[in-house]
């Protein structure tokens, strides 16, 4: 049984596996940054372990001080989170090689999936649909628009999109230089651009004893950069033949290279409702909340621990019921080329939605009451008076929210966010309102190329919005006067 668990990561993620770990009485260890002293993850930690410096090379992706700060702990276990170091097969074999339990797939399975080119050989051995391939060095003015993609990675980083052959060796030269400087890899492969493309995808959960669930649909296609935005499940407007399509092919991805924990495995579908294999995540996604809301109140998290154990998953899943719907609340300004944005956090407040506190452990899913009643959820790793700093990724919370309707479901969302109170750095708030509210997000029939075609009319301001982001400026600069007096007054005639 695992008594303890070191969470190689910050912020959300951290937060949200301390609190299964919570609700299971297991013991927590955080890791932290210099920056990151006093973050939300190590304040909610049992015991917390420093790794001194602040850029991530220097400490989260330092998986030799992560090793050694769980032993000196005395956790028994390591969860990677995601991101970081999660999908680095040299750092599980470090944990395993420690004597520790690694909260994840074997790292044989991570190393299959680590180059997108080597996973693609492997996907069309096991049957698994696959976009044509092209080399760069011999495509044609018939080929475009064509997708390059880094062979290593995620997160959207090394990939462009070529629609003419006098940019073709530009473009490769900058998504081989990105991928070198994210991954370490310069190796860079083509493959046909689907325009119109939805981007699906499915959670899967695998025991060591031969189980292997398919939880159903996600779609993730409203994504900025390559990187998501607003998730949901199932994914809407999918014919069931293909919803079974997908389903098949990822318990097929799953088992063609043993495949142990929770995974995603994620997919192309043209408009013309052609499912194409893009990648594997061998880790815990971001958007796992609305899989658990629609499974009844399932906790990944719990079911990740009960594998590592080498406990079996119950035969079947719980039943799929409801919508959910996420959206990424972060520190960034859309209308500025998504710029981050750092500074205190004054105020981050969300009417009906508090953190997630689910007690359900993983061997008995489904058992969540109260499920066909609406319900809002928010996961974070940020408090008011929290500064978002400069090194690590600006997301701020995820809100989610489910019903037993995608309508429901969108309109319990649009208004918690229309009315949550954030008061600091600017945010994508109204984006996700705007965005939540557009025809071609209601219809349930986005695509990838959503934010390029919109995000002018997304962005533009509102009549009255100008001095409402002057009064909202005024605000937050009162707060900072009266928190640097340190009485909570503001000086002048606002103040005492």
């Amino acid at each position: 049984m695992i008594a303890s668990v070191l969470v190689a990561n910050r912020g959300e993620i951290a937060c949200r596996v301390f609190r299964t770990c919570r609700a299971l009485g297991i013991e927590t260890v955080a890791v932290f940054s210099d920056p990151d002293a006093g973050a939300l993850h190590v304040r909610e930690a049992d015991s917390a372990v420093r790794l001194p410096g602040a850029a991530p090379a220097d400490t989260y992706l330092r998986g030799d001080l992560i090793v050694r700060a769980a032993l000196a702990a005395g956790a028994d276990a390591v969860h990677p989170g995601y991101g970081f170091l999660s999908e680095n097969a040299e750092f599980a074999r470090a944990v395993l090689d420690a004597g520790l339990v690694w909260i994840g797939p074997p790292p044989e399975a991570i190393e299959a999936m680590a180059s997108k080119t080597r996973a693609k050989k492997l996907m069309g051995a096991a049957g698994v649909p696959l976009p044509a391939p092209l080399d760069p060095a011999r495509v044609g003015g018939a080929d475009l628009p064509l997708l390059l993609k880094a062979a290593a990675g995620g997160g959207g980083r090394g990939i462009r999109i070529v629609r003419e052959l006098a940019s073709l060796e530009e473009e490769l030269a900058a998504a081989s230089a990105e991928a070198m400087s994210a991954f370490g890899e310069r190796e860079v492969f083509a493959e046909p651009y689907v325009e119109g493309g939805r981007h699906v995808e499915v959670q899967v959960l695998c025991d060591a004893h031969g189980t292997v669930w398919a939880l159903g649909t996600r779609d993730c296609s409203l994504q900025r950069r390559h990187q998501k935005v607003i998730e949901e499940s199932p994914a809407p407007n999918l014919p069931d033949e293909l919803r079974t399509t997908l389903r098949d092919a990822a318990v097929a991805a799953a088992r063609a290279v043993g495949y142990r924990g929770a995974g995603t495995v994620e997919f192309l579908v043209s408009a013309e409702g052609h499912p194409y294999f893009l990648e594997m995540n061998t880790r815990l996604q971001v958007e796992h909340p609305v899989t658990e809301e629609v499974f009844g109140g399932l906790d990944l998290v719990a079911l990740q621990l009960l594998v590592a154990q080498g406990d079996p998953l119950p035969p079947r899943p719980p039943e799929e019921r409801g919508h959910a719907v996420e959206a990424r609340l972060y520190a960034e300004d859309p209308a500025a080329h998504w710029a981050p944005q750092t500074g205190v956090l004054h105020r981050l407040e969300i009417p009906g939605g508090g953190a997630d506190t689910r007690t359900a452990p993983g061997a008995a899913p489904g058992s969540a009451p109260g499920v066909s009643a609406p319900r809002l959820r928010v996961d974070t790793g940020y408090t008011h008076g929290d500064t978002i700093g400069i090194h690590y990724d600006p997301m701020l919370a995820k809100v989610i929210a489910w019903a037993p309707t995608r309508a429901e479901a969108l309109r319990l969302l649009r208004g918690a966010l229309r009315r949550a109170r954030i008061h600091g750095p600017v945010t994508n708030r109204e984006l996700l309102v705007r965005s939540l509210d557009h025809p071609d997000v209601r219809s349930g029939r986005p695509d990838t190329g959503f934010y390029d075609r919109h995000l002018a009319a997304l962005t533009e301001p509102a009549p009255g919005e100008a001095s409402g982001e002057r009064y909202a400026a005024l605000a937050a600069a009162l707060a900072a006067a009266a928190s640097r007096r340190g009485d909570g007054t503001v000086p002048g005639r606002l103040g005492g």
